[in-house]
C-alpha cells in the first residue's frame, strides 16, 4: 500500500503542477495530504517525520551556503537593471561584425558573460531577445537562427559559475553525499562543496560555448545568406578602430573584472561562495553607479580598488582580531584592512544614493525579495514533501528501481537523466532539485558515482530541457518578447541544432568525467 500511495504521491503532484497551482503549496500540500491517507492505512507515522520538520526549517534558516542565493540574485538583477548587457552586445557586435556570423558570435559571448554575471535566465534570454533579436533580423539573419543563438546563449546561465542552479545543486548533493557515506559505515565523511561544483562546471561551460561558436562559423560557412556580415557603415559608425576597441573595452572591462573577483576569490580559495556573493552584490552596484554617472567615478574607482585590495589582503594575512597573540605586523595589516573597509564603504554609499535617486535600488530590491522567497518557500515545501515520501518507503523504491535497471550504474545514470531532461519540460529547477535530486543521488553514491560529475551532468542536463521544444522555458521567454513576424515554429526549429549540441554535450561529459573532476582536483586537491 506504502509503495501505492508513493507513486499516487508523485503522480498527482506533477498533475497539480501542470494545471498552475503555485509549486510550494503543491508541494506541501500533497505531502499532508497523502501523509495523512497513510496514517489512515497504518503505512505513515506522521509524529516521526513530521516532528522533523521544524528542524529541517531550522536547517535552512541556518545554511550559510543558501545566503548565497538572495546575495547572487541582488547581483545578476542588478547587472540586468544598470544597462550592462545592452553595452556589451552594442559593442561585441561592432567587435565582430566583420565576420560573417559575427552577431550570432556576440550573442553567444555576451550570453556567457551574463551567464557568469547574473546566472537568471529568463532575464539573459529576455535581455538579449530585446536588444539583439530586432538587430540581427535587421540585418538579414535566418529568424530560425537568430532565435535559437539567443535561446542557447540565454540558457548558459544554468552552468556557467557562479550559477544559482549550481549553489543549489551543490548543497543538496552535499547533504545527499554525507548521508550515503555515513549510511555505508564512513563516519569521516568526505564534504563536497558549492566551489567544487563551480570548479567542475567550468570547463564544460566554456566547452559549449565553444561548440555553439563552432556551429556559427560552420553554419555561415555553409549557409553565407544566413548569417550576413555587418554592413560598413553599421559596423564602424563614422569611428575609427582605436575608438570602437576603446569602447568595447569599456563594456567589457567591468563585468570581467567582476567575475574574476567572485570566481577567483572562490577557486583561490579566498572566500567562500557565499562570502563571494556578498563581493558579487558589492560589485554590482557599484558598477550601477557607475554606469549612472561615469563623469563623476572617482569614489567608485577608488572603493573598487579597495576591495580589490582586501580580497588579496584576506588571502595572504591573518586579520582575525580574536586572536589572543596578535603580531605587530598583523596589527598594521589589521589596520590597512580597516582603511581600505572605509574606502569601499564611501563607494557603496554614492552608489546607493544613485541607484536610489533613480528608482532603480527598489526595483532590485522588489526583484531580488520576490525571486529568494520562492527560492526558499519551494525549500520548504519540497522538504516536506521529501519527508512522506521517505516516510512510505518512496527511497528504498528507488533504490531497487534504479539497481535492478539493466546495465548497472550507466542503466541508473541514463534512466535518472531521462527522467530529469523530461521533467524539465514541465518543472523549473528548483523543484527538480529539491524534489527529485535528494531521492536520487544517494542511490547513484552507492554505486561510486562522483558527485561533482553527476552534479554537472545534471546541471547540463536541465539547461538541455530548458532549450527543448516544445515546453522548453527559454522558448517561452523569447516567445514573450519576440517581434510578432517571428513564428513560434521558428523558434522552435531554430534551438534543433542547439538541442542537438547540448546532447553532444552530455556524451563528451558523461564520456569524459575528467573534464568535470580534473580542474577541481588541480584547485581544491
Amino acid at each position: 500500500m506504502a509503495e501505492t500511495l508513493d507513486i499516487l504521491m508523485f503522480i498527482t503532484v506533477c498533475a497539480v503542477l501542470l494545471s498552475g497551482f503555485p509549486v510550494a503549496f503543491t508541494l506541501a500540500g500533497t505531502a499532508l495530504i497523502f501523509g495523512m491517507l497513510g496514517f489512515a492505512f497504518g503505512v505513515f507515522e506522521p509524529n516521526t517525520f513530521f516532528g522533523a520538520m521544524p528542524q529541517r526549517i531550522f536547517g535552512v534558516m541556518t545554511n550559510e551556503v543558501l545566503i548565497a542565493v538572495p546575495l547572487f540574485v541582488f547581483m545578476g538583477v542588478m547587472l540586468e537593471r544598470s544597462k550592462v548587457a545592452e553595452e556589451l552586445l552594442e559593442n561585441m557586435g561592432r567587435l565582430f561584425g566583420t565576420l560573417r556570423g559575427g552577431l550570432g558570435i556576440s550573442v553567444s559571448i555576451v550570453g556567457m558573460l551574463l551567464a557568469a554575471s547574473t546566472g537568471i535566465v529568463g532575464a539573459t534570454v529576455v535581455t538579449m531577445g530585446l536588444l539583439s533579436l530586432p538587430t540581427m533580423l535587421r540585418n538579414g539573419y535566418d529568424p530560425k537562427l537568430a532565435c535559437g543563438s539567443i535561446c542557447a546563449a540565454g540558457t548558459l546561465g544554468q552552468i556557467i559559475p557562479p550559477s544559482i542552479v549550481l549553489v543549489l545543486l551543490g548543497d543538496v548533493i552535499s547533504n545527499a553525499y554525507q548521508q550515503t557515506q555515513l549510511s555505508m559505515g564512513n563516519f569521516s565523511p568526505d564534504t563536497v562543496s558549492v566551489g567544487d561544483l563551480f570548479a567542475g562546471a567550468l570547463l564544460p561551460g566554456l566547452m559549449l560555448v565553444g561548440l555553439y561558436i563552432s556551429y556559427q562559423l560552420v553554419k555561415a560557412l555553409i549557409h553565407p545568406a544566413s548569417s550576413p556580415a555587418l554592413p560598413y557603415d553599421a559596423r564602424r559608425d563614422d569611428m575609427g578602430r582605436v575608438q570602437i576597441l576603446g569602447q568595447v573595452l569599456h563594456a567589457l572591462l567591468p563585468p570581467v573584472i567582476l567575475i574574476v573577483a567572485v570566481l577567483g576569490s572562490i577557486l583561490a580559495g579566498i572566500a567562500s561562495p557565499t562570502e563571494a556573493a556578498g563581493v558579487g552584490a558589492v560589485g554590482a552596484l557599484m558598477l550601477a553607479g557607475l554606469r549612472l554617472d561615469e563623469k563623476r567615478g572617482t569614489a567608485i574607482y577608488l572603493s573598487g580598488g579597495c576591495l580589490v585590495a582586501l580580497l588579496v589582503l584576506t588571502g595572504y594575512a591573518d586579520l582575525r582580531v580574536t586572536r589572543q597573540v596578535i603580531s605587530t605586523q598583523d596589527q598594521m595589516l589589521i589596520g590597512l584592512a580597516v582603511l581600505l573597509t572605509l574606502g569601499l564603504a564611501y563607494g557603496v554609499i554614492v552608489s546607493l544614493g544613485r541607484v536610489w535617486r533613480t528608482g532603480i535600488l527598489n526595483e532590485v530590491m522588489q526583484g531580488t525579495t520576490q525571486v529568494s522567497a520562492m527560492v526558499f518557500v519551494i525549500l520548504i515545501g519540497a522538504a516536506l514533501f521529501s519527508l512522506v515520501f521517505r516516510g512510505l518507503g518512496g527511497e528504498e523504491m528507488v533504490h531497487e528501481f534504479l539497481t535492478g535497471m539493466p546495465g548497472g550504474v550507466w542503466g541508473a545514470i541514463v534512466t535518472v537523466m531521462i527522467v530529469m531532461f523530461i521533467m524539465g519540460f514541465f518543472l523549473d529547477f528548483i523543484e527538480i532539485t529539491f524534489v527529485v535530486v535528494p531521492i536520487v543521488a544517494p542511490v547513484l553514491f552507492t554505486f561510486g558515482v562522483d558527485p561533482v560529475w553527476l552534479g554537472v551532468l545534471i546541471a547540463v542536463n536541465l539547461q538541455t530541457s530548458f532549450l527543448t521544444p516544445p515546453f522548453g522555458f527559454a522558448l517561452f521567454y523569447l516567445r514573450g518578447v519576440a517581434p510578432p513576424e517571428i513564428q513560434t515554429m521558428e523558434i522552435y526549429r531554430g534551438v534543433i541544432p542547439f538541442v542537438a549540441i547540448q546532447i553532444v554535450a552530455l556524451f563528451i561529459l558523461a564520456s569524459f568525467p575528467q573534464l568535470a573532476t580534473w580542474f577541481p582536483g588541480v584547485v581544491f586537491g
